[in-house]
């Protein structure tokens, strides 16, 4: 049993967005790097066990990047497969959207490089609301179209393990790369929301990477003292994580006017197996309900959903019709849910 523990607030939670959009699923494609970190690996370098990692995380594998690899060549992959799922080519996108936190460069932004790699010119953005990232995007790519006269592509893609110390146990045994993208598009009778979006900036370094802006730029000083490297006080994520993650998807449920008993699956955000069994806990939810891959993936922030709504639909899970709850909270603070009526495809 998880005691819930009090949450300061800032002002008046926000109303829900009851906006459902006519979008749905039209494609779905995901890319993993072929290196996987299993945890004896990381015993021979930190002081840990795979029964340590394994009891406080559920995390037993991870996929990491490529020497040659970034965010744009992961989001580029899962882009391709995602248009090939769709049986579309990249001159029929009208827009093109990557949620990341991880960019390759801080300017400029990575979605026009992924654009670029498929022979397109069309309007393309990031979105970085950190692990939150994938619904943010889902409500700004979705509304983008429902409103335009072509599909919408949207890629959640993370490179989180060139921002982690090797040498921290805290947060190297948690981190993984990979890419997860949906191609979105206007039909009738298909269901995208309500939302729940919130945030809250009162105490940044709570789960942050400090010297890589323009707050405290990276020098050579901070540099040397590792303060361009991802930090992040475990229990008060956690604490976090479990209640705003809990609150929005009830928020959401409220909205809609169901209950949890019609929820089919929920895919949270893949940070901690322990997040993701008190969320569930909470919202009555059965286990067998809820879909992981934290422990084949570790956390890759704003790749996670997708990936996890990939590794569902490949391994059965889903079907048409069926009510998928998403819930996430990332650094910022910030956090999401929504609802997505699953569409099955010709």
């Amino acid at each position: 049993m998880i005691v819930d523990t009090p949450v300061a607030t800032t002002s008046a939670a926000p109303a829900v967005d009851r906006t459902v959009l006519p979008v749905a699923v039209a494609g779905l494609g995901a890319y993993l790097p072929a290196r996987t970190v299993d945890n004896e690996e990381l015993t021979r370098r930190l002081d840990t066990s795979d029964t340590w990692i394994r009891t406080r995380t559920g995390i037993g594998r991870r996929h990491t990047a490529g020497p040659d690899e970034a965010t744009s060549d992961l989001a580029l992959a899962a882009a391709r497969a995602a248009l090939l799922d769709a049986g579309l080519d990249a001159t029929e996108l009208r827009a093109l959207v990557v949620a990341t936190c991880t960019p390759d460069h801080l300017l400029p932004a990575t979605a026009p490089l992924v654009a670029a790699g498929l022979g397109t010119s069309i309007a393309a953005f990031d979105v970085n609301a950190a692990c939150s990232g994938f619904v943010y995007g889902l409500r700004v790519a979705g509304a983008l179209a429902a409103t335009t006269d072509g599909p919408v592509l949207l890629i959640g893609a993370e490179t989180l393990t060139r921002i982690v110390d090797p040498a921290d146990r805290g947060t190297a045994i948690l981190f993984g790369d990979g890419a997860a993208a949906v191609v979105l598009v206007a039909e009738e009778g298909a269901a995208l929301g309500p939302f729940d979006l919130g945030s809250d900036g009162d105490d940044p370094s709570m789960l942050w990477a400090a010297a890589t802006g323009t707050r405290y730029p990276p020098t050579p000083a901070r540099l040397v003292a590792g303060e361009h490297f991802l930090t992040m006080r475990g229990s008060d994520v956690y604490r976090h994580a479990v209640l705003r993650m809990t609150a929005s998807a009830t928020a959401v449920l409220e909205a809609a006017g169901i209950a949890i008993e019609d929820v089919d699956l929920f895919i949270g955000h893949q940070a901690n197996a322990r997040i993701l069994a008190g969320v569930a806990e909470r919202l009555g939810l059965p286990q067998e309900r809820s879909h992981v891959t934290i422990d084949r993936h570790g956390n890759t922030s704003a790749a996670s959903i997708p990936l996890a709504l990939a590794d569902a639909r490949d391994t059965g899970r889903l079907r048409d019709g069926d009510r998928v709850l998403v819930a996430a909270f990332g650094a910022g603070l910030t956090w999401g849910a929504t609802l997505l009526t699953w569409r099955a495809r010709p």
